[in-house]
């Protein structure tokens, strides 16, 4: 999907083009094409999960005027959290117009989540240089709101819980570790590993190491099952 069916799917129409693009410009990319005038996403992810951030919760505070500030609070940590946003990625079609690297491609990069929950909150931080924090608001209302309600998104977090129910009827017991860290400090990726009884049975990666140890329960599940 090119610029243009991106943009036409979406109903919106960027003054600047070339923020667009560079909301879907991976840094594999950028490394790999040595041009001075290129720039990769990750300013633009900074940008757009503070926007996401004030958008959501100022849904979810109009919304859901009888919920606490404790709920509000961990309803919104369930749709910005990384798997949500690579769902909305994919919904928005974004996994189709990610630029990357040929190594990047070739390993998967395409389909993997952090990667796709990036791109989505450049996006986000594009559109609102572009055109302003209402008509962020206004693709977020139209494509993705509707899908949030209470619970629709608490799955995202229970690949652990899944685990320790499947590992527990063993009589085993599980234990994470963060392994590593990668990236520069404002876009920060960390490693997780999940071991049931010193055997690893799945490895993660996130923006926190609560996301990657969800991505390594979700492996190790794929593994038992």
């Amino acid at each position: 999907m090119d610029l243009k069916q991106f943009q036409e799917l979406l109903n919106i129409q960027f003054k600047n083009e070339q923020l667009l693009k560079q909301a879907f410009m991976h840094t594999s990319y950028v490394n790999e094409h040595q041009d001075p005038q290129l720039e990769d996403n990750e300013r633009l992810e900074f940008l757009g999960d503070a926007v996401l951030e004030l958008a959501v919760s100022q849904h979810l505070y109009r919304h859901y005027p009888d919920m606490s500030e404790g709920e509000l609070t961990k309803f919104r940590a369930n749709i910005v959290c990384e798997p949500s946003l690579e769902q909305f990625a994919k919904q928005l079609k974004i996994n189709e117009c990610v630029l990357l690297g040929k190594g990047e491609e070739a390993s998967g990069g395409r389909n993997r989540p952090a990667l796709l929950a990036d791109a989505f909150e450049a996006f986000i931080g594009a559109l609102y240089l572009d055109q302003g924090f209402e008509t962020a608001l206004s693709v977020l209302q139209a494509h993705i709101f509707p899908n949030i309600e209470p619970g629709a998104f608490s799955h995202v977090m229970d690949y652990k819980s899944k685990l320790q129910e499947a590992v527990q009827k063993r009589g085993k017991s599980v234990e994470y570790q963060i392994i590593d860290e990668i990236g520069p400090d404002h876009n920060r990726q960390f490693i997780a590993a999940v071991y049931v009884e010193d055997q690893k049975l799945g490895t993660g990666q996130g923006r926190s190491k609560k996301d990657a140890e969800q991505e390594a329960a979700r492996e190790a599940l794929s593994a038992i099952q």
